[in-house]
């Protein structure tokens, strides 16, 4: 398998969808097939499929494989069947609003040619998913481009969970800037939250950087202000699954944190995402809906148990960081700074906008 091809997250093959299972990584690299959105649905809820900009995609790949077995034998039914996939779809993952975003930019497509007929607006629906994938490769590259120039020859970067090609279709955005400044030939050594509890950082975010040969080290998530003390840090990049008007930033759990041992270290602390990421609907980090998970991801790993059996657990997949502890905002539209209702929300692309 070569390595580039095992950033291909997710694909669309015409009838199907064939996509990376995340959660068998990094002991195994499985791909699986479907053309049944149901089990795609499924898929994103059990995290096979996870990272906000990859769920953005295989949302718009879900209502296109809808489209294709529904029994529809009108437009108007047909309408009605990817409607009721599309709820299906963006319940599995309330946080991310890539996949709300691409949802909804799907349905468009069957609003804007009411005269169409069925062949065409399935066709029109595979399209589109395509093109959405498409762009999400081509933004991953321009925030890398973008967020390169933020990092010095000789940095040590720490990041959080997973954004790299794993989290997108194929390239990243907090790991796409490190990618970009290493195919730079800038010297870089990245410390790489486990991050709890399912441990996207030690599984998926170490498994990326090794396979581009980049210097990595794991670190449980309760080290990372120790290892800033110690001056190994000199930035922290993190990615994003919603960011509001005013910039706060929904991320991995765990995020808040960094950002404020990051502030009392003097380390700048960076955002990278796309613009699909940007919600300009919610005017604060307050808003977001905050998706939370199975206890039972807290209270053990795999078929591990390590809290007694009858004790409660509080398990949020996301905090907010505020818009106040964030250094700057990197998209695939370049370095944005605070005010970051001015700078962010001037292009009229964020959902909501």
């Amino acid at each position: 398998m070569s390595r580039e091809r095992t950033l291909i997250t997710i694909e669309w093959l015409g009838d199907r969808v064939r996509y990376i299972d995340q959660t068998r990584l990094p002991g195994d690299f499985v791909l699986k097939e479907t053309s049944d959105y149901r089990e795609l649905a499924e898929s994103l809820r059990r995290l096979e499929v996870r990272g906000a900009p990859a769920i953005g995609v295989a949302g718009a790949m879900g209502v296109a494989l809808a489209a294709r077995s529904s029994a529809a034998g009108s437009l108007d039914r047909l309408r009605a069947d990817v409607a009721r996939a599309a709820e299906h779809l963006v319940s599995t993952r309330p946080t991310a609003v890539n996949l709300a975003w691409a949802v909804e930019r799907m349905l468009a497509v069957l609003e804007r040619e009411p005269g169409a007929g069925l062949d065409e607006a399935r066709s029109r629906l595979a399209a589109e998913a395509v093109a959405i994938f498409e762009e999400d490769r081509a933004l991953s590259r321009a925030i890398g481009r973008h967020g390169a120039t933020l990092v010095e020859d000789g940095d040590g970067i720490l990041t959080h969970c997973n954004a790299g090609g794993l989290a997108t279709a194929e390239y990243g955005t907090a790991l796409a800037v490190i990618y970009t400044a290493h195919d730079e030939g800038k010297r870089i050594r990245v410390f790489a939250d486990e991050t709890r509890p399912l441990l996207q950082g030690a599984r998926l975010t170490a498994w990326e950087l090794r396979e581009r040969g980049i210097d990595v080290t794991v670190l449980c998530d309760s080290a990372a202000a120790s290892a800033m003390a110690r001056g190994w840090v000199s930035k922290v990049i993190v990615g994003a699954d919603r960011i509001a008007r005013n910039g706060d930033v929904a991320n991995k759990i765990g995020t808040f944190p960094l950002a404020l041992a990051a502030r009392h270290h003097g380390i700048p602390f960076y955002v990278a995402a796309p613009t699909s990421t940007l919600d300009a609907s919610l005017a604060t980090g307050r808003e977001i809906p905050i998706e939370e998970r199975d206890p039972a991801e807290v209270t053990g790993f795999l078929d591990c148990r390590s809290a007694p059996e009858g004790v409660a657990a509080f398990n949020p997949a996301f905090d907010v960081t505020p818009a106040g502890l964030v250094t700057a905002i990197v998209t695939d539209r370049g370095v944005h700074e605070a005010p970051y209702e001015r700078s962010l929300f001037a292009f009229g692309e964020a959902k909501g906008a």
